[in-house]
């Protein structure tokens, strides 16, 4: 990992499964040149967190390149690093980001899970930052918002693109999120694996449907930056993207509309043990003096 002794530090960090308060999700889809600089990132954005807390895990999702081999070189000698890879995926494409965040999701041993890009679009610096929000405000979800940092830099038409999106998903789902399409976010583990992100697309949606499943979502600005290294998967365009985005609203209303608590407690326990001096119908049994004397 380029600096020798940055290197050694993140292969001290000793973790186990029972420690484990934070896992980093990032899916990944030919993103080679971008797997240690990312790893490096997230390493020093949480070196202030007690060693053996945290892990970063790497969702290989389907890549052609050598994605998959340098995500294992790192696992097998950083402690702290995880890859999955997803089987089952198309020929030269993957299964998406609603795939691949359902499947980090669930690998994750974290009691809270952050998610970002592997193009390091996303800054991990930002990470303890939310985790402090969280913390600071008692929500069960920080979603990391662009807005102000991406009008510096992106395109007019994928800013236009951006506040149609937004205006349609306000009106539609009433769904008030600034930045909903940010993959920098933390959230209580049970909230990511409630999320339907089984079905493609839904990755769209987290932030408001995780506010229909009854729980505190807030904001927080984050940083954005250019791409890393390697090219953008959004190569279709803006506007061919837009529409599925639009359709998904309807998906995203419709679940929304139909979805119900699923929570339930329970009314009575019966106790841990259970002696025949307990039952309604029994008779107290002797002692042992009793049955001596």
């Amino acid at each position: 990992m380029g600096d020798p002794t940055a290197a050694r530090a993140c292969a001290d960090h000793r973790i186990d499964d029972e420690s484990i308060m934070l896992t980093v999700v990032a899916p990944a889809h030919n993103e080679q040149d971008n797997v240690e600089p990312l790893a490096t990132s997230v390493h020093a954005a949480l070196a202030d967190l007690p060693g053996g807390q945290w892990e970063f895990l790497l969702v290989d999702d389907g890549s052609t390149d050598a994605t998959r081999d340098r995500a294992k070189a790192l696992a097998e000698t950083h402690p702290w690093f995880r890859c999955v890879a997803m089987t089952k995926t198309p020929a030269g494409s993957g299964n998406g980001q609603s795939a691949a965040f359902h499947a980090g999701f669930r690998a994750a041993r974290g009691r809270l899970i952050a998610s970002l890009d592997a193009d390091l679009q996303n800054d991990p610096a930002d990470l303890p930052r939310l985790l402090t929000e969280l913390e600071r405000t008692g929500a069960d979800f920080v979603q990391g918002d662009r807005s102000a940092a991406r009008t510096q830099g992106d395109a007019k038409i994928r800013q236009i693109g951006s506040i149609v999106g937004r205006l349609f998903r306000r009106t539609l789902l009433g769904d008030t999120i600034r930045d909903t399409g940010c993959s920098l976010r933390v959230m209580k583990r049970e909230i990511a694996l409630a999320l339907p992100l089984e079905f493609k697309g839904m990755h769209r949606f987290i932030p408001i449907t995780a506010r229909q499943l009854g729980y505190t979502v807030v904001e927080l600005p984050v940083a954005h930056h250019h791409r890393h290294s390697g090219e953008t998967k959004y190569g279709a365009g803006v506007m061919k993207r837009a529409l599925p985005g639009l359709i998904d609203c309807f998906a995203a209303r419709w679940m929304g509309k139909r979805r119900r608590p699923v929570t339930a407690e329970e009314v009575a326990r019966p106790l841990a043990t259970t002696t025949p001096a307990t039952r309604p119908d029994a008779r107290p049994e002797p002692t042992y003096a009793e049955a001596a004397g």
